[in-house]
């Protein structure tokens, strides 16, 4: 009986390593994609569009990582065939990796925004039109930021607030778009302008859900529970009642 069981053991062990592995390569994905949004926010912000056509670039290497990551996905479900738990597992590292390979995507459009702005030799907009693009952007990555960590520490109560936290990030963007329009009623000139930074606004918004997201994720490892359309109120208290039991 003995004998049955260490080949068992191994494989688990082996199982263990390629899924710390694939989980070191998603936490490299995150770092690169809210690197990429900072540095993206920040050549908005230095009027800098030389670096923005670099931060723009870089967005292969997060491409190149999220075809590794499939690959190894698909290597791993059909090498080890994984059910139940280890079967979640999987999953909700494939569905993060997708989300946070479209976080590096929203980070391009605010790169591409600069050159917009700043490299077409015409006219630039008030800075104050784009007063509310780093404070969006700071409240999206930190979004992203917790949702990774709740998944590393299965933290369910955190990935609540997460997705909670959505809901304060479409009221900044709501609040934005009444900043912008006072512009439009004082200088129908910035319409131009106006519209390419509500795609930008757009952009960070879907950073928040993208973090959102993957804090949903989390609870469905934990639990088995699909989240993504339940009212956040009971998943709360579902979640206090079994810390409680």
């Amino acid at each position: 009986m003995s004998e049955e069981k260490k080949p068992q053991g191994h494989t688990m062990q082996r199982f263990d390593a390629e899924m710390e592995e694939l989980h070191r390569l998603t936490a490299l994905i995150d770092d690169k994609v809210r690197r990429q949004l900072m540095d993206a926010v920040d050549t908005l912000r230095n009027e800098d569009a030389d670096a923005a056509r670099a931060v723009i670039n870089r967005d292969e290497e997060i491409n190149d990582l999220d075809v590794e990551a499939d690959d190894e996905l698909i290597r791993l479900i059909a090498k080890r065939q994984p059910v139940a738990k280890d079967l979640r597992d999987i999953m909700t590292v494939g569905k993060i990796v997708t989300d946070l390979e479209r976080v590096g995507d929203e980070a391009r459009k605010i790169a591409r925004l600069t050159i917009h702005l700043y490299d077409n030799h015409g006219s630039s907009p008030n800075s104050q039109m784009l007063r509310d693009i780093p404070r969006m952007a700071e409240m999206g990555q930190k979004m992203v930021a917790d949702a990774m960590a709740c998944f590393k520490d299965r933290d369910l109560e955190r990935a609540v607030d997460v997705i909670r936290r959505d809901f304060e990030l479409r009221d900044e963007f709501k609040s934005a778009l009444r900043h912008l329009s006072t512009f439009i009623m004082e200088d129908a000139r910035s319409v131009g302008h106006m519209v390419e930074i509500v795609l930008a606004l757009r952009a960070l918004e879907r950073i928040g859900g993208h973090g959102k997201n993957i804090a949903g994720y989390v609870i469905f490892l934990v639990t088995g529970r699909d989240v993504r359309h339940a009212d956040l109120n009971a998943i709360a208290r579902e979640i206090f009642e079994a810390r409680r039991s």
